[in-house]
């Protein structure tokens, strides 16, 4: 196997960048945002190349999306064959192998929730949208409980979940009635001030529904579901304690509500596990995927309990969900993600090793959390806690003129979400370009020095 290191020739944007950036300028939407002037050619496992010949190592997979890697073989011979066969023919209105098999696949993980049956989407915005009708149709309840630091996506019922960043909701309004929203259990920042990591049960934020909401703003037997990333994805990538997802279980048994897990990000072995709900020991009524279920092809799914999928014929539809092509992405790639599991759970041993070196080293690191190749490295005003945004802007910029592509969540967090076949060589190539930067930055910050 072939060693590679990052290689900038041209200082990025590059001549022939900068020809189609300001092509785009010209004629896309203003609301894209662009962290970066990546101009992509081609990408191959974890490494991207720009059109003007620099090579990057990727540690944020199009937003943890090409769990396999860019155009692993295996997905490409997929969708190349799909491709010879036909390319659309609409999953919601006629049969076809793929589209079934898939689905059986995919209602075979977590066997602890019992018989699933599956709803194939284009996105996991549109995942969402569907989980919410089915919610209330199952349910027959007008309210939804969703958490601060949550996103779901960007059409309006995800939107109205969202609570990570106001930018995303400003004047859009108003937005779907019947949303409430709740502190996220972050042990890092306890919503009742106490040290990080150092909370008490009485901390728990899923108390907050039980000693608050159910006795001043809503009876819980007009709750149709709560709505909870297990780890927290755009929010800043916290991982809650166990016990945060173990009482939302048992509140939503009690009151007859159901529970959803929003694992658009977390899902398809990005933790180690094929979904993270198996690291709490906590199964959801609805299961919610997307992201990396098909390597950069646009897919989602809906995964319920068959019991709660009681929509009748017609009430949900869509033209493009289960895409033929996508559904071959998705069998190739759960083929490679299945026989990686316990390698990405070694690896992201290594990284979160790593970082917290870093760490000791860089008092702006205030904390290092994560499981398997999710993981955040979140950065503080050293003394305060408070968070050191334009500290992690410099970093993402400056990462990436060394051959180093980040994204930054949350308020200051850095999340390392490379595609799941890293190793540990490209950890030990992040981890050095990642101290170098860190290392210049300091010099520029005296603010955030020991």
């Amino acid at each position: 196997m072939q060693i590679l290191y990052p290689e900038v020739k041209v200082a990025p944007p590059g001549p022939n960048a900068r020809v189609i950036i300001e092509q785009d300028r010209r004629y896309t939407s203003p609301s894209y945002i662009k962290e970066y002037p990546l101009v992509v050619e081609r990408g191959e496992g974890p490494w991207v190349y720009d059109v003007d010949g620099n090579r990057f190592l990727d540690f944020m997979a199009g937003i943890a999306v090409t769990s396999t890697g860019h155009s692993h073989p295996h997905v490409v011979r997929a969708i190349r064959e799909a491709s010879e066969r036909f390319l659309h023919i609409c999953g919601t209105d006629f049969y076809y192998d793929v589209f079934s098999r898939l689905c059986e696949r995919l209602a075979g993980y977590l066997p602890e929730m019992g018989p699933k049956k599956v709803f194939l989407t284009n996105s996991g915005t549109e995942a969402v949208e569907g989980a919410l009708k089915l919610a209330r149709y199952h349910t027959r309840r007008p309210y939804v409980i969703a958490f601060k630091g949550g996103f779901h996506g960007r059409s309006y019922g995800a939107l109205s979940l969202n609570s990570s960043k106001v930018t995303q909701r400003a004047f859009f309004g108003p937005m779907l009635p019947g949303v409430i929203h709740v502190p996220y259990a972050n042990p890092f920042r306890c919503v009742r001030g106490c040290p990080p990591n150092a909370c008490e049960p009485s901390c728990n934020a899923a108390h907050a529904l039980e000693k608050d909401w159910f006795i001043n703003h809503v009876d819980p037997r007009e709750v149709a579901a709560i709505f909870v990333e297990p780890i927290l994805g755009e929010g800043g990538y916290v991982v809650p304690p166990a016990s945060f997802l173990q009482e939302l279980r048992r509140i939503c048994d009690q009151h007859g509500i159901l529970l959803v897990f929003d694992e658009i990000q977390s899902g398809i072995g990005r933790t180690g596990r094929m979904f993270a709900a198996e690291h709490f020991g906590v199964m959801p009524d609805i299961l919610l995927s997307a992201k990396g279920i098909a390597s950069g092809m646009p897919l989602g799914a809906i995964i319920a309990r068959a019991d709660v999928m009681t929509w009748p014929r017609g009430s949900h539809g869509s033209t493009y969900g289960g895409n033929p092509l996508c559904c071959a992405a998705a069998l190739a790639t759960l083929d490679v993600v299945e026989g990686m599991l316990e390698e990405v759970r070694a690896t992201g041993e290594i990284l979160q090793e790593g970082l917290r070196g870093l760490q000791r080293l860089h008092p702006v690191i205030g904390d290092v959390r994560g499981v398997g190749l999710m993981v955040g490295a979140e950065f503080i005003q050293p003394g305060t806690r408070e968070p050191a945004a334009t500290y992690v802007a410099e970093l993402e910029q400056l990462a990436f003129q060394k051959g180093l592509l980040l994204l930054s969540c949350g308020k200051s967090t850095i999340r390392f979400a490379p595609p799941l076949v890293v190793r540990r060589h490209e950890v030990e190539v992040m981890l050095h370009i990642l101290g170098e930067c860190l290392n210049e930055l300091d010099a520029r910050h005296p603010e955030v020095r020991p």
